[in-house]
């Protein structure tokens, strides 16, 4: 990116340039090409039937882009009308699951626009590692792009404006808080004016939302991109948003005009799975060896925990169990942080143990697995977590274990906070959507869809792929009894303190309903209760899988600190009877259960194997492991994450196809005609040998 001429990258790009799709039918004066981005031809001559439309040129020039550049024979889902309508000069709102393609919905349109002399795109996104991962994708791909961020020297920064203010730039990628700066509006204005500001990009949208459940202010002032650039198209994207949450993007960054492109949620690659917490570290190292380890190591992978203690106590028992792991949150020195995900992003087999604070913007298209040991906020939280696994479309694992105190935590936690009374209700609202899918006996997949307003099927019989529920539907008991006994006695609680000061947790009421006679049911005589013993025929953990679903099911709730249980106004009905209960069924002995569930996964792999990502026979494996060998090594002289060079699905299709010549190679999905010069006869020599 120098100053004496066109940078490297730029260069690269050049003979694409060229191209006839994008050269023969360019417009020839910036009055002409203001009427091809409106649809309409020049007056000069009527469009003869042979002729292709303005629509249908940029349909070939986006084609021409996505093949040449990416590599790709063919757009997916509504890429294709989002790519077009952007490059034509309108605003829109996408929503499109993780993993789905919505880094090429803004790529494409910023290069097909680029060509076309309008100017550079700004892309606005809020993590860096995002910023540094896109921008290395696209060098390597011969796209000139650059990001302006924390990290680099006031140098670097003032190289990178100076290639932004010259227009040779395609894309730019930014902080919001950067963006709306004086000293950047001031930047912008000036392309504006010469007419090189070509698109905006609003990556992570729902960020704009206060009922979204990433909500940052910064995003708040993005509003400024309608009112000052006028005729400038933006596109916002979002890989979760609920309805609120739409109406809040599009009121908020005034998209009102903009055409929303809806996909499909649907990430049929993840195969869903919820346990009830019993020891949730033992059950987790099961779930690790039994589904995603083998002698090579275990699969990269993120185990989300709530508490920075947990991270760094749950990151340093991984290790003594020998699976390499990695701590990871807001806590930590900002240098180690980069550090650790540098390491996650680059290495294979790692295991990031973090909290929230990682994840957003995480590119990394193997990771394998998502495993939850606390349970999340909300629906939208939990699949944009659990969307980061399984990106390149292989087979991945979201695993989450969860019980009555994580139940109990996370309503304090709503109850307990600063928020007005009308936001608490909509975040237990949230809550309760997630507690449903967590008890739910039916397909998780069509519960997870339904949240966000899609139908479907109930998931298919290829076990990787299929939920837990579909799997092996859980067995359900009649719980209507066991459900008035509790409700019953903590009635009896507050009628014998007089009041509402007769309030106790779940594990003095198991202890009641159980008969067990300690220091603390003495004290307050509860052992004189009608309902004392009354449950002695469940077990403690049957028992507090009934008061867990009682909460799920609004039927009970837990108050303050310590997650005292109060009756709700539901709990009238099952008193009385009027609301039969069937809950799904716990195992007395979870440990037991969980063994036996192991014992099974391990038998279903004797029969069809551990479910390779690739599967590929001795030979083209051995092929795609000398392949991934040269990559880590181009990764490194170039100091990018390996998938950046290209997806491990790329290369296991070289392996297995082996071509024999540059063309046959070209027409591998992710190969484009950078790549092919850059590494072409390379891997070729790789693959004769």
């Amino acid at each position: 990116m120098g100053e004496g001429g066109p940078p490297a990258a730029a260069a690269s790009i050049a003979p694409l340039m060229t191209d006839p799709l994008t050269t023969a039918h360019a417009p020839s004066s910036p009055e002409a090409d203001e009427r091809v981005d409106a649809g309409f031809d020049p007056p000069r001559s009527a469009p003869r039937a042979s002729e292709p439309s303005a629509t249908s040129m940029l349909a070939l020039q986006a084609q021409s882009i996505l093949s040449e550049v990416f590599g790709y024979p063919r757009f997916r889902g509504q890429q294709q009308a989002v790519v077009e309508a952007v490059a034509a000069g309108g605003d829109a709102l996408v929503l499109m699951p993780t993993g789905g393609g919505k880094s090429l919905c803004y790529q494409v349109p910023a290069i097909l626009r680029h060509r076309r002399g309008q100017g550079v795109t700004v892309v606005v996104s809020p993590l860096i590692a995002l910023m540094h991962d896109q921008v290395g994708a696209l060098e390597e791909a011969g796209v000139h792009a650059a990001f302006l961020n924390s990290t680099l020297s006031l140098e670097d920064t003032q190289r990178v404006e100076r290639e932004m203010m010259s227009g040779r730039l395609v894309l730019l990628y930014a902080a919001p808080e950067r963006v709306t700066t004086p000293r950047f509006l001031a930047q912008l204005d000036s392309l504006h004016e010469r007419g090189l500001l070509s698109l905006f990009a609003i990556d992570e949208a729902h960020c704009v939302s206060q009922w979204g459940h990433d909500f940052r202010e910064d995003y708040l002032a993005l509003d400024v991109l309608h009112t000052r650039f006028a005729g400038v198209p933006r596109l916002a994207l979002t890989a979760t948003a609920d309805d609120a949450t739409r109406r809040d993007i599009v009121e908020r960054l005034q998209l009102e005009s903009a055409q929303t492109f809806i996909a499909s949620f649907d990430r049929p690659n993840i195969r869903y799975q919820i346990v009830e917490k019993d020891n949730a570290r033992a059950q987790l190292l099961r779930f690790l060896r039994d589904e995603h380890a083998d002698a090579s190591g275990t699969d990269a992978g993120i185990v989300y925990c709530q508490s920075r203690k947990k991270v760094e106590e749950t990151a340093a028992w991984l290790n003594d169990e020998g699976i390499a792991a990695l701590p990871y949150h807001a806590g930590l020195d900002a240098d180690l942080r980069r550090r650790h995900q540098d390491r996650f992003l680059r290495e294979e087999g790692l295991v990031m143990v973090a909290t929230i604070a990682f994840g957003m913007g995480i590119d990394k298209p193997d990771v394998r697995f998502v495993a939850h040991l606390d349970l999340p906020k909300n629906i939208e939280a939990y699949y944009q977590e659990t969307g980061r696994a399984g990106r390149d479309g292989l087979p991945a694992s979201a695993w989450m274990a969860y019980g009555l105190a994580d139940v109990v935590n996370q309503r304090r936690m709503i109850d307990d906070g600063p928020a007005d009374e009308e936001f608490k209700r909509a975040q237990r609202g949230k809550l309760d959507a997630l507690l449903a899918l967590a008890e739910a006996h039916d397909c998780r997949r069509v519960r997870l869809l339904a949240y966000f307003g899609e139908t479907s099927e109930p998931c298919n019989t290829v076990w990787q792929h299929a939920c837990d529920n579909c799997r092996q539907p859980p067995a359900t008991w009649n719980a209507t009894e066991a459900a008035r006994k509790a409700l019953s006695c903590i009635y009896r609680f507050q009628q014998a303190a007089g009041g509402s000061s007769g309030r106790f947790g779940a594990g003095h009421l198991i202890d009641v309903l159980r008969g067990k006679l300690t220091d603390k049911v003495r004290q307050h005589g509860h052992d004189t209760l009608s309902t004392w013993g009354l449950g002695a025929d469940l077990s403690e953990t049957q028992w507090r899988s009934v008061l867990r679903q009682l909460i799920a099911l609004g039927h009970l709730a837990a108050e303050g600190e310590y997650g005292t249980l109060v009756l709700t106004e539901g709990s009238r009905a099952v008193l009385r009877g009027e609301v039969p209960l069937h809950l799904r069924q716990v195992s007395d002995n979870l440990s037991r259960g969980s063994r036996r569930e192991g014992r099974a996964s391990s038998s279903g792999r004797a029969a069809g194997g551990k479910p390779p990502p690739i599967a590929l026979d001795p030979d083209a494996l051995e092929r795609f492991q000398s392949l991934k060998a040269w990559r880590s090594e181009v990764a490194r002289e170039h100091n990018l994450p390996a998938y950046v060079v290209f997806h491990d699905a790329a290369l296991a299709e070289m392996a297995r196809s082996r071509p024999q010549g540059l063309d046959a190679l070209g027409g591998i999905p992710g190969v484009g005609a950078k790549k092919l010069e850059a590494y072409g006869e390379e891997i070729l020599r790789l693959l004769r040998t």
